[in-house]
């Protein structure tokens, strides 16, 4: 019997355990939408006021990376224009 008390309580703690886990992601997934919504009304003000909102997007994009990232993209990207007779 005691075992069975045992197993019991482990599943319930379990379960809690899942619950917590998965209202917390829940709550995150909530909390990641409206950043979401947030970063699509900053680029239709962006927008609004006469930002090339691509370029925009492009340069947040960069500023993510180190500059040694940076650079070798800039390269390997130069090199296949050249390749292409685009530069």
């Amino acid at each position: 019997m005691s075992d069975d008390i045992t197993t019991e309580t482990a599943d319930t703690v379990a379960a809690g355990q899942l619950r917590a886990f998965i209202e917390r992601v829940e709550r995150l997934e909530e909390d990641k939408k409206t950043v979401s919504e947030d970063i699509k009304e900053v680029y239709a003000e962006m927008k609004a006021n006469g930002f090339d909102t691509k370029a925009v997007r492009s340069i947040v994009r960069l500023r993510k990376k180190d500059q040694a990232e940076r650079q070798e993209e800039e390269a390997m990207i130069d090199l296949y224009k050249a390749a292409l007779g685009m530069e």
